[in-house]
């Protein structure tokens, strides 16, 4: 058969709003993708939905397609997404409603059964990740658009190819090869230079990257491209971190096949061009994962800046002031962040913020009593008081937990756009998921000279978040840096480098084809992103902090 040839248009909600039409006009595509939903997107959506029943869908993707519905009706080009978030129906009848106001013959299909909320009293929002067969039975029924509610990123890559290739349940190797393409395309620009730690390298336009395209083969193959003269690069670096982005062990499990990434190899097929091949894949494993939302309470913030001298001393006096106000709040966590200089040539470099982060079932609790007790200290505290804005009345913040279901607790439906409903079967065969046996290490380099540099200068990392852990993948671009980095950059080195993993479980994941090492920093992110537990809630500059970290490195690496 025919290469098919899937492209993205979105990584999440609030992606370049162009990105549509830029990916419609730039090359020959057969099916166009977005991917809108993330953990903290469903519980956006789901405060949406209390204030508006008919809400709960990105609003975003209906707007983009009143520009270019007509435009892919035209080339026929396929739009498979997952914009649906929490109301998958309602966005569907409204893509309906712009379609006859165009005047277009344009087929929409949804899919639905992934709605768990009801079994699970408190949450606002509880969501099984789908996998790919509904979509294509949409697709095999000439549904010309498909939108769907929670399914994992790269359903929306599998399910097309499911449909195009007339794939089986038990094609694992080829479903396998095509969750891989799917997992490279799902964050969009990432796998075309976006967020990229060698960005620096080479003479690249990094100013506009183009969006990610896959030429899918009927053996689960790939190559991951984009439109010609688009910017941004595609090269193994590039896919091999978006690779490790969000992944954790070598088994990545789905609802309808576990792949290996340990078997993964990536080639250079000539500019842009990356070939993914020899991808195995297993029988999934016997439970889906649901993402549970629910609000967890308020919280409240007040960044006090502390300039010049004394730092320490102005930081320990505003927290004794503070501390009646805070005797009966339930979290209350203090981070003093030394962006300060000695003889600074500006007040602002000569300034440390003193930050203090307050949370509470009673909004009360943290609304004005310490926004009130904070601003009562302005001429009353240490010398240069003033803070950054002034304090709110405490917002909403959400929890979010992973739990997990057999196979047949939900009810995959695709709907068609006649109204025929088709069951989607669950998963008939399954594995328990463990981890594989360790894969051999390479030799480790002979001794040599060393120098005191940054881990960056010899890898590549990228990090983010899963609930409350986050993952840092860590990748050499030589034979020789992996041979360095595999005996190096073990847990206890890690700990090390990054001090506030010293009292997490930190695991350890090989991948030696990609010349990768994958972390699991366990509890880091504490209940999650909505949650807001740390300076940088989703783990994403986790990866570039131990890049900065010096260590000892062989000087034949630099």
């Amino acid at each position: 058969m025919m290469t098919l040839r899937i492209g993205n248009a979105s990584g999440f909600y609030g992606d370049r709003f162009d990105a549509l039409r830029e990916m419609l006009t730039g090359g020959e595509l057969d099916v166009l993708t977005g991917d809108y939903l993330a953990e903290l997107t469903m519980l956006i959506l789901g405060r949406d939905r209390i204030k508006d029943p008919e809400a709960g869908y990105a609003r975003t993707f209906l707007r983009q397609l009143e520009e270019c519905l007509g435009l892919a009706h035209e080339r026929g080009v396929k739009i498979v997404a997952n914009a649906g978030g929490l109301n998958p129906a309602g966005l569907a009848e409204r893509i309906r409603e712009l379609a006859d106001r165009f005047g277009l013959p344009v087929r929409v299909a949804h899919v639905e059964g992934d709605d768990l909320t009801r079994e699970h009293p408190g949450a606002l929002a509880a969501h099984a990740y789908l996998g790919g067969f509904g979509i294509a039975a949409c697709l095999r029924e000439g549904a010309d658009v498909v939108v769907t509610g929670r399914v994992t990123d790269a359903a929306l890559v599998t399910g097309p190819a499911v449909a195009h290739f007339g794939w089986g349940p038990r094609d694992y190797d080829r479903l396998a090869g095509a969750v891989v393409a799917g997992h490279v395309l799902e964050c969009g620009t990432q796998a075309t230079g976006g967020n990229y730690a060698f960005f620096t390298d080479g003479e690249h336009d990094l100013r506009r990257p183009g969006f990610p395209l896959a030429e899918l083969h009927e053996d689960g193959t790939a190559v991951i491209t984009k439109h010609p003269g688009t910017g941004g690069f595609v090269d193994v670096g590039t896919v091999t971190a978006q690779l490790l982005y969000e992944t954790q062990g070598a088994r990545y499990a789905g609802p309808d096949v576990t792949a290996r990434l340990d078997t993964v190899r990536l080639t250079q097929d000539g500019p842009d061009r990356v070939r993914i091949s020899g991808v195995r894949g297993e029988a999934p494993p016997p439970t889906l994962k649901v993402g549970l939302n629910r609000l967890g309470g308020f919280r409240n913030e007040v960044a006090f800046v502390l300039t010049g001298l004394d730092i320490e001393a102005k930081a320990a006096l505003v927290r004794q002031q503070m501390d009646p106000a805070l005797a009966k709040v339930a979290h209350v966590d203090w981070d003093l962040v030394r962006t300060d200089r000695p003889d600074a040539g500006t007040e602002e470099t000569a300034s440390a913020l003193l930050r203090l982060v307050v949370r509470d079932t009673d909004q009360e609790a943290v609304g004005r009593a310490i926004g009130g007790a904070a601003v009562e200290l302005a001429l009353a505290s240490y010398p240069g008081f003033h803070v950054l804005a002034p304090p709110g009345k405490g917002s909403p913040y959400g929890v979010f937990e992973d739990v997990y279901v057999p196979h047949g607790a939900v009810d995959h439906v695709a709907v068609l756009y006649d109204g025929r409903r088709i069951p989607v079967a669950p998963a008939q065969e399954t594995a328990v998921l463990d981890d594989p046996p360790p894969p051999p290490l390479p030799e480790p380099l002979p001794e040599g000279p060393a120098r005191r540099a940054p881990l960056g200068l010899v890898v590549g990392a990228r990090s983010g978040d899963k609930g409350g852990n986050a993952n840092i993948g860590v990748w050499a671009r030589t034979d020789e840096a992996w041979r360095w980095l595999a005996h190096t950059l073990t847990v206890d080195r890690l700990r090390e480098l990054l001090p506030e993993t010293v009292e997490l479980n930190v695991i350890r994941h090989d991948l030696p084809n990609l010349r990768a090492l994958n972390f699991v920093v366990e509890g880091i992110l504490g209940e999650g992103v909505a949650a807001q537990h740390r300076f940088d809630p989703q783990a994403k500059a986790l990866g570039e902090w131990l890049r900065s970290r010096h260590l000892d490195i062989p000087e034949a690496l630099l």
